[in-house]
């Protein structure tokens, strides 16, 4: 199949693109640099999700599959007024040009694949979420609703819509372990604040898996939750990276200090979570290589 993806240079969507292209698609990135390095077999086409009837929409047209993984990253910069603007925007105005131009595509293609997150849940205590769990009220919230939103709006009897609620993808290659990892091997790690807050996790591989999953089973269509079926909270998270390390983790982060250090964005991703499940995918029959934690760290850290 040609299988077009925005977003695709990243942590993420590198092993995606080398995925599909192992399993015999044709796959296209756009991408905003015309100098950007893709993996081999991939083709790169130069896109700018501001403009509409861009060339590049003509790649959708004839598509099998269309994944959209574009947005300004959310853990970059402290959370200005102007960059939760850039966040918020840079998502719905990418998502709104893919679905016009899959709307004026004489053959739309049978998927939309779009990004989301766990944020949608918001905050949600110790409480299980699946996908059925309603969405939250802080701002990482209001962006994935409106994120999903808009993706919704390429639903049609031709195109099924597939919102991938991501959490926490565990990799080397970027992502929050390698930010982590600095201090924990130095045995300075320890939990964030109480660590009583759930950290839903997966492992790179099987996040690339579960997309590869949806992409060939059109039975697919709504919400998918891509965390691991062990969330764990941020204590035992600590304790099992401390483990796999073997280094201690007495040395706890106080809440004050994070946000004092980062704003709004220690509360929303660092500081509260959600114990997310991925009811859907288990139903439709999906198989966790990694299902637990120590599996999950003990193949990053000492096997890949």
């Amino acid at each position: 199949m040609k299988i077009v993806i925005a977003g695709g240079t990243g942590f993420l969507g590198r092993p995606l693109c080398e995925g599909l292209v192992r399993d015999g698609h044709e796959v296209v990135v756009l991408t905003r640099s015309e100098h950007a390095s893709v993996p081999a077999g991939v083709r790169a086409v130069a896109w700018d999700p501001k403009r509409a009837a861009a060339p590049w929409a003509g790649e959708i047209d004839g598509s099998a599959a269309v994944i959209n993984l574009a947005g300004e990253p959310i853990a970059d910069h402290r959370w200005t007024a102007a960059q939760k603007h850039r966040i918020e925007d840079s998502r719905v105005a990418a998502t709104e040009r893919i679905v016009q131009a899959i709307a004026s595509a004489e053959a739309p293609p049978a998927l939309l694949l779009n990004g989301s997150a766990v944020g949608f849940y918001g905050h949600c205590g110790d409480a299980v979420v699946t996908e059925e769990t309603g969405a939250g009220h802080d701002f990482l919230a209001a962006v994935c609703r409106r994120w999903e939103a808009q993706a919704v709006a390429a639903s049609s009897s031709t195109t099924r819509v597939v919102c991938l609620r991501t959490g926490l993808v565990l990799s080397k290659r970027g992502g929050a372990l390698p930010k982590l990892l600095p201090a924990f091997k130095l045995g300075v790690g320890g939990r964030l604040g109480s660590g009583k807050q759930y950290w839903p996790w997966i492992h790179h591989q099987d996040w690339v898996n579960l997309v590869r999953f949806i992409v060939a089973t059109p039975g697919v269509v709504g919400p998918i939750n891509a965390t691991a079926p062990a969330p764990v909270t941020n204590a035992e998270f600590s304790g099992e990276l401390g483990r796999a390390l073997g280094r201690p983790t007495f040395f706890p982060v106080p809440r004050l200090a994070l946000v004092v250090l980062l704003g709004e964005m220690a509360d929303a991703m660092l500081l509260s979570g959600q114990r997310a499940v991925p009811a859907r995918a288990q139903q439709l029959g999906f198989t966790f290589a990694y299902p637990t934690l120590a599996l999950a760290l003990d193949a990053i850290l000492h096997h890949e």
